[in-house]
């Protein structure tokens, strides 16, 4: 028994580890969100970071569709980096979590 909780804790250090190496690659993960009609395109990391905005020059001279457009577009963006982050974390945490009788997280 006392060998099998050591296996287990080599492997939830062997998981974070590879946790901690996932979320460095998701800063590499670009995703880019297009407003719906173009004007603006917003690039993210995969960990919410904003690398750029790209407004086109004529939303510039309406302040109200310029803001409803942006923010439109920065939550679209955030909502798929999320959704990438979340995958890729709990594809490495599922992978590595022991199987513990009666634990199903990842159903």
């Amino acid at each position: 028994m006392f060998g099998d909780m050591m296996s287990m804790m080599g492997k939830l250090k062997e998981t974070q580890k590879k946790v901690e190496e996932t979320k460095r690659r998701l800063d590499t993960i670009s995703i880019n969100a297009l407003s719906d009609d173009g004007n603006i395109k917003i690039t993210i990391t995969a960990n919410g970071i904003i690398k750029d905005i790209d407004i086109n020059d004529n939303l510039l001279q309406d302040k109200v569709q310029l803001e409803k457009d942006l923010i439109f577009t920065l939550n679209k963006a955030i909502e798929q980096a999320t959704k990438v982050n979340e995958t890729e974390l709990a594809a490495v945490a599922k992978e590595g979590l022991p199987n513990i009788p009666g634990l199903d997280m990842f159903k």
